[in-house]
């Protein structure tokens, strides 16, 4: 408990790139991208599957040369996302020592983490939205954290024993709860334009970066590992501490997109 609180504080600094946005938060999310895919393609090494770390870091600078060059053009991110499945697929030609298991692994990983924390860049260029970027960290680790003591205190039904043996549904609830009233208060005081849509995102993303810290969970077990990685001292890798941030990026940025856009729901 000591070392995750240290740990939580060494981490705060980090809260400046986000305030700072732009390519300093740009920055940030190649590193978490590029730290993160490694320790998911050691995971699937530990089972004897080998994804071609050459062919995500490329993709992972392709995508923001993309970005620095043409932010924002959904048809070149369309173009990114093919060829980095087409030199994913390409991996696979040396058949004497590749396997599907490979090409699908190394697809799994440029998707799932490379292009789902990209949209936290995403958020951050969306105009007037870009406070909402707050949004996807009360929700990934406020939720956590109010899942947590809700847990501790209150938490006696298991919510998934054989997945994640530590959750209860208590322990959910309260996360849920905790979510929407921290968006909620955000809102109010930062930007009251949009309480309305704040409370909504942090109801609604609490139970999907519930969702992320499962499915990162439920890659651990398969793999037969405890940890994606030690870089940070009670919490294990970078996997381990940003897998809510996974799910909930693309929550949010879409919800901008579709709700607050498309459907003009803004204010």
């Amino acid at each position: 408990m000591k070392t995750r609180i240290i740990s939580g504080i060494c981490m705060v600094p980090l809260l400046v790139l986000v305030y700072l946005g732009g390519y300093w938060l740009a920055a940030l999310c190649i590193i978490v991208g590029a730290i993160g895919t490694g320790e998911f393609y050691k995971g699937f090494e530990h089972m004897g599957i080998k994804p071609s770390h050459k062919v995500a870091i490329g993709s992972l600078f392709l995508l923001y040369l993309i970005h620095g060059l043409w932010p924002g053009e959904p048809v070149l991110l369309m173009g990114w996302l093919v060829l980095s499945v087409m030199a994913s697929c390409l991996y696979m030609f040396n058949i004497t020592d590749r396997k599907p298991e490979d090409t699908l692994a190394t697809i799994t990983g440029i998707v799932y983490i490379i292009f789902f924390s990209y949209h936290v860049v995403l958020v951050d260029q969306s105009g007037e939205y870009s406070i909402f970027i707050w949004l996807i960290l009360l929700c990934a680790f406020g939720s956590d954290v109010c899942a947590y003591f809700a847990g501790v205190f209150l938490g006696k039904h298991k919510m998934a024993p054989v997945l994640s043996p530590k959750k209860t549904w208590e322990g959910a609830v309260g996360g849920v709860l905790g979510s929407a009233v921290l968006c909620g208060l955000f809102g109010y005081i930062v930007c009251p334009q949009f309480l309305v849509h704040c409370a909504i995102i942090g109801l609604l993303g609490s139970p999907i970066s519930m969702c992320g810290d499962l499915t990162a969970s439920a890659f651990k077990r398969k793999m037969g590992i405890k940890d994606y990685g030690n870089l940070i001292p009670g919490h294990g890798g970078i996997m381990d501490r940003f897998d809510s941030v996974l799910f909930v990026a693309p929550f949010v940025y879409y919800y901008i997109a579709i709700i607050m856009i498309h459907f003009q729901l803004g204010v």
